[in-house]
């Protein structure tokens, strides 16, 4: 495949997924980021400077997580004809789907009006724990395409 042939790139079966599965990750990772900080953070600006990026950063990962799961399970459709998932495949279709019902929820409770400066420690740690399951899931889908084995 000529790496500059546009048509066959956006075409491929599966081209779409390894793209946009990118953006919900780094979004949502740098959003929590955020919200370590600005829970950390000393000065009242700062933390409302944290807050806003994370929840910016929250609420685009949600609107990424849409699509990069759609082209997920057309890849599924694509490649294996709709068969029955096994292994890591299936390990990775459940985390996966977790990860976005996760993520629309956090996003969710973010874009709610709201004046904290500051979030509830539960809701930051079940931030971290969601960006501990994107990383997961993201190292799985790695093996799948073949990035992650050693050669």
């Amino acid at each position: 495949m000529n790496p500059f042939d546009l048509k066959s790139a956006l075409l491929a079966e599966h081209a779409q997924h390894v793209v946009l599965v990118h953006f919900p990750i780094a979004l949502f990772l740098v959003g929590t980021g955020f919200d370590v900080m600005a829970r950390f953070s000393q000065a009242a600006s700062r933390k409302v400077a944290f807050t806003l990026g994370a929840r910016l950063n929250t609420i685009a990962a949600a609107v990424f997580v849409v699509p990069t799961l759609a082209t997920g399970l057309l890849a599924w459709h694509w490649q294996l004809a709709g068969a029955k998932l096994k292994g890591i495949l299936l390990l990775h279709l459940v985390m996966g789907c977790s990860c976005t019902v996760l993520i629309l929820l956090i996003a969710w409770r973010r874009s709610r009006p709201a004046n904290e400066t500051s979030i509830p420690f539960a809701f930051l740690f079940l931030e971290l724990i969601t960006g501990a399951a994107l990383v997961a899931v993201g190292h799985l889908g790695g093996f799948l395409s073949g990035v992650n084995l050693s050669r």
